[in-house]
């Protein structure tokens, strides 16, 4: 299983070799690539190292056996070492897996109102604020595209971006219907509804990747509705594009610049068309994959928040959590940490059932 890592012991050197190279940085551009990919093999260089390194520990003191005078020692040491290798193959089996080619790029988030009229509405300006402190919390920044409001304050679409280090390896996992249960404030009686919200996470499309003709897209300009400041309403600056071929359409008013809005729409635009992309070709995978991660699909009932109980419950693997204050305070931090262990193992059983 670990022949991988011989290769990425040469492959590591070979990087090394180049990089050390007088003219290396002639080219920047390759620098940087060389750079990182060097940087990414480390760990499993260094992690492999460590494990050939004990396994001659245990050869050494296999060898000491024949003295009787040592026996208790060595026996001691061997077990000490045996749970070393043991926890170094772990180790190493997790740096084996697939990595999510998209898990440093920055994300799109859409925030969207589901069933429940009023009270979706408000529930998707919880989740709003939920992860916009879980950004704080994480030193990410958000930026927005495109909020429509209700005038209760409650959220009828919100459109982010969120940039960070890592950011869609973290996030990745909120896409689907987030439920809620509790009492509205308009509830005169105490009975508790259920409402809905959709949050689709996407990975942010870089330029390179994703390629429109100018013909196959309109752009509506108008002005810009809803609350704010002077001038909001005086001036042609909210930008509708759509993709003809797709029919996706993706607005942005949050600037007072038209050329800003366009340049936000734009690379939302680009979002969408790549998550399409990516969709299509994971769908031989997502249509076979076990697992309670589940497919991330809009469609899926992934949360629910029960504040009544002060529960939140994450059907993918099961989890409770009576911490719905701090949850919705941003702090995300053993709900993603659990679905990506969940996640790891099972890659981990894909991975065994393979070798």
């Amino acid at each position: 299983m670990f022949e991988k890592f011989d290769w990425m012991i040469g492959r590591y050197q070979e990087l090394g070799e180049e990089i050390s190279q007088p003219d290396a940085t002639a080219d920047t551009d390759n620098y940087q690539k060389l750079l990182k990919e060097h940087a990414a093999l480390e760990p499993a260089v260094t992690a492999y190292k460590d494990y050939q390194v004990t396994l001659r520990q245990i050869r050494e003191t296999e060898e000491l056996k024949t003295q009787p005078d040592m026996a208790d020692m060595v026996q001691e040491e061997l077990s000490e070492l045996a749970q070393q290798k043991e926890r170094q193959e772990k180790e190493l089996k997790l740096l084996l897996l697939p990595k999510d080619p998209d898990d440093d790029r920055n994300v799109v988030m859409e925030i969207r109102q589901g069933a429940g009229g009023d009270e979706a509405a408000l529930f998707g300006a919880l989740l709003l604020r939920m992860y916009t402190r879980y950004a704080e919390r994480n030193h990410f920044k958000v930026e927005p595209v495109n909020y429509n409001m209700t005038e209760l304050g409650g959220v009828k679409e919100a459109v982010l971006n969120i940039r960070g280090a890592g950011v869609f390896s973290r996030l990745k996992y909120e896409s689907g219907v987030h439920r809620v249960q509790r009492v509205p404030s308009t509830e005169a009686s105490g009975r508790i509804h259920t409402s809905t919200c959709t949050v689709a996470v996407l990975p942010e499309a870089e330029d390179v990747e994703i390629d429109i003709a100018p013909g196959d897209l309109r752009i509506d300009v108008y002005r810009s509705t809803g609350h704010g400041g002077q001038c909001i309403n005086t001036t042609d600056s909210a930008v509708r594009i759509t993709h003809l071929p797709t029919g996706l359409v993706v607005t942005c008013q949050d600037e007072k610049s038209q050329i800003k809005n366009r340049a936000k729409a734009m690379m939302v635009l680009k979002s969408r068309l790549y998550q399409k992309l990516r969709d299509e070709k994971d769908a031989v995978y997502a249509a076979n994959r076990r697992g309670q991660i589940g497919t991330g699909d809009r469609s899926e009932r992934i949360r629910t928040y029960n504040f009544p109980q002060g529960r939140v419950t994450d059907h993918r693997i099961g989890l409770t959590l009576y911490q719905i204050d701090d949850v919705m305070d941003g702090d995300l931090r053993e709900l993603i940490e659990a679905l990506s262990l969940a996640e790891q193992a099972e890659k981990l059983k894909n991975l065994g059932e393979q070798a």
